[in-house]
């Protein structure tokens, strides 16, 4: 929940021939965006930005439900929410306060930007010169993105050897980038290394990778800025909330410790879903074909123009519904215990 990640695994067919696993991700993106459709990385930039904090909150009111006794609740309830609040400015708002999240998550931000993230010395650039090097400079003056096989190549390998870079290595990627982004702009800021910083930068290099217009891309990015600092403040008054509903054994607000976690499927599949229906319905005009808006299959076998979809819950789904079934069952005991 964290990241966008190639879930191709490598095929072992006579009739096909790999040395290596299909970067999914990057084939979709690529179709895609024929289409005028964003990239798969532009997509819940807030969940997967606050999603570390998002399940340490329901693991704190687990925790909390577990105690019988509502001082005891409070008082466990108080500590954890102190200390992810804490811990979530630290990281969205502090200098180098991105240092803080995950791994997973800084790898696929590193990874989506098709760059080599590990420690090893990259081959040499290719230079290419002459009328094609003439045509790539001008169209990247216009604000084309020119993608070349040779750096197709180099995102694949990426892909695979990120997981192998330690999460310090990832960052200074990341700062390199952006670097390099920032000396090209009038508006980015230095780099300061704030988790804010970096999911509205990497927001917009995501949305203009292939449709570099920054006149729809800057309302966009305003948009997602926003939601960062609204999201922030909705989860410290989600947290007093909880708090103040623990102090007796029973009501809506006490029982919440215990039902949100067991929705936490339901709310998956309608994030998702509004997700598919932004990509189906937010077509940029500069894609080479035009379609008409439609909604993407969220469960099941599906069809875009003339290529099929699949989209099939994997193991995560699985073990979320599991849990939510747990969760019920603790839940049902706790009710009976209460009513006795």
């Amino acid at each position: 929940m964290n990241g966008v990640f190639n879930g191709c695994e490598k095929q072992e067919k006579a009739e096909i021939a790999e040395e290596e696993a299909l970067d999914c991700v990057h084939e979709m993106d690529t179709i895609n965006h024929y289409v005028g459709m964003y990239p798969i990385a532009a997509g819940g930039p807030v969940e997967r930005g606050f999603s570390q904090f998002l399940m340490a909150f329901l693991g704190v009111m687990l925790i909390g439900f577990i105690f019988t006794s509502p001082k005891q609740r409070m008082v466990v309830l108080s500590v954890g929410f102190v200390a992810i609040a804490a811990w979530m400015a630290l990281t969205i708002y502090s200098s180098n306060g991105f240092e803080l999240q995950n791994k997973g998550y800084v790898s696929a931000l590193v990874t989506s930007l098709d760059q080599e993230a590990t420690g090893e010395t990259s081959e040499p650039e290719i230079v290419i010169g002459g009328i094609a090097g003439m045509l790539k400079e001008s169209l990247e003056e216009s604000g084309v993105e020119v993608i070349l096989p040779s750096q197709v190549e180099a995102a694949k390998k990426a892909g695979q050897q990120s997981a192998g870079a330690d999460k310090t290595h990832l960052i200074k990627q990341l700062k390199l980038t952006y670097d390099i982004d920032q000396v090209k702009s009038d508006s980015l800021k230095p780099w300061d290394g704030s988790a804010f910083q970096v999911m509205s930068w990497h927001y917009a290099k995501s949305l203009g990778r292939y449709f570099n217009n920054p006149q729809e891309i800057e309302p966009m990015v305003k948009n997602l800025e926003l939601a960062v600092h609204l999201v922030f403040y909705a989860i410290l008054g989600a947290m007093a909330l909880v708090v103040f509903g623990s102090r007796k054994n029973s009501g809506l607000l006490y029982w919440l410790l215990i039902v949100v976690p067991i929705a936490l499927p339901l709310f998956f599949v309608i994030d998702y879903s509004a997700w598919l229906w932004w990509y189906g319905h937010t077509l940029n005009d500069m894609g080479a074909f035009s379609v008409k808006p439609f909604m993407p299959t969220v469960f099941g076998d599906g069809k875009v123009a003339q290529f099929t979809t699949h989209s099939y819950p994997y193991i995560g789904f699985g073990l979320m519904v599991l849990m939510s079934l747990v969760l019920a069952m603790a839940a049902l005991l706790r009710f009976k215990q209460l009513k006795d």
